[in-house]
Parts: C-alpha cells; structure tokens; sequence
C-alpha cells in the first residue's frame, strides 16, 4: 500500500502557532524531511515531539527526491517541513510535490502559518485581491521585476531582505511615485512584530533613520482604477 506526503506549515515565530492536526502528523509519520535539523529540533522539543528528522534543502532535494519517492511507495508517510511557513512557498518543496504526484503518491497539504496573509490584512489594504511576487531579483532583472508591476491594480506583497529593503522602497518609488502607500511589516508573531505604515518615501525615510531588521514582508497598495471617460 502506497504511503503519502503531508506538507506541514510550521510557525513563522511564536513556536504556539501550530494546529493540533499538524503536531498529530509530525508525532505519527514516518520521517520529517526538514531544512536544518537542529531548527526544527526546537519546534519538536517544544511540543514534546519525538520523530526521526531527515534533510531535504535546496542543496540535496533533487539528489534524494527518487529515493523518497521510493519510501512511499513503499508505504512510507513523509511529512515535509520548512524552517517557517508552508513548504514550496519561497522554500524546497515544489519539486517533490510534483514528483510525488507524477508516481501517483497521495499528496495533502495543510493550512497553517504564513507570514503573506496577517501581513496583507494587517496592512490595512484591500486584501479581496492580491499578488504575491515571492522575492524580488536580487541582481539580474530587478529593474524588469518593477517596470512589469507599473500598473499592477491588486495590492502586491512580496519578501525581502532586511539589506536590501531599502533599495527596494527606492525602487519602488521610483515606479509607483513617492506617494504611493506601502507598509514594511517585521518579524511577525515574534516579540518585536511591528507594522510601519506611509508612503513608499515615509517609509524609506524611516528606514534610513532606523533601520528595518529582521524578517520583512513587504506591502504596496495598487495603483488607483483610472476612471474612462465615456464619449457622447
């Protein structure tokens, strides 16, 4: 009988924000495939987890996705964990899933923790429609990356590096305009969670005054629905 693969939201920060369903399959599964052991050793000593961990990062993912497939199919189940959120968002994940479901290997997913969604909702934007656009290019491309957003109407989130958020507000603002609202959120669900709120030049303004740590996501408004004026 074919096993399965459970790909489990782990917390982004506050260690309690994990369902019960998910700590069930982390304590009843097989093996745990995780990005550093030694991580999510805490998240499992924590909830009193004993449970063999295995590696699968972005290094060794493609070297050992045959071999777990194998397990399954031979009646293993693997749970799939990140160092925070879900797997395969902006993590090792996606190439497992895929070959998993080519082997014809029942794949679930579990809802759970994601820094994308309280960022959105927490921004005070309109979240009823969105783009996420994972990290931005950190060389090659980059000016495309924004160029290609210029008239984006749905808020857009994306991730960014606390050394480099500020040239992204500088770019941005040179695409969207200085006034175009935006909000840096940082580390959430962690004791230092903070919400900064203004214009894309507000914010970079703050961020050279203080600068911006830890775990960003990054928030802008979409740009305003041009009215058409209609002909007589």
């Amino acid at each position: 009988m074919a096993g399965k693969l459970t790909l489990v939201p782990t917390p982004i920060g506050n260690l309690d924000d994990i369902t019960l369903r998910a700590l069930k399959v982390l304590a009843d599964c097989n093996t745990i495939l995780c990005e550093d052991t030694r991580h999510s050793g805490k998240l499992l000593q924590h909830h009193d987890i004993s449970n063999k961990l295995q590696p699968f990062h972005q290094h060794n993912e493609h070297k050992i996705t045959d071999s777990l497939i194998q397990k399954m199919e031979s009646g293993e189940h693997l749970a799939l964990i990140t160092d925070a959120g879900t797997p395969g968002i902006s993590d090792p994940g996606f190439s497992l899933v895929r070959a998993s479901i080519e082997a014809n290997i029942q794949v679930e997913c579990l809802p759970g923790a994601t820094a994308l969604v309280p960022a959105i909702v927490g921004s005070g934007f309109a979240c009823e429609k969105f783009v996420y656009l994972g990290f931005p290019p950190q060389k090659k491309g980059r000016q495309t990356f924004w160029l290609s957003l210029a008239e984006e109407q749905r808020t857009m989130v994306m991730y960014e590096s606390p050394h480099r958020i500020l040239k992204a507000l500088k770019e941005a603002s040179e695409v969207f305009g200085p006034d175009r609202r935006a909000c840096v959120v940082r580390e959430l669900t962690k004791m230092f969670e903070t919400y900064h709120r203004g214009t894309l030049s507000e914010l970079q303004l703050e961020g050279e005054a203080n600068k911006y740590k830890g775990e960003i996501v990054l928030v802008i408004e979409g740009a305003e629905i041009k009215s058409r004026k209609t002909k007589k």
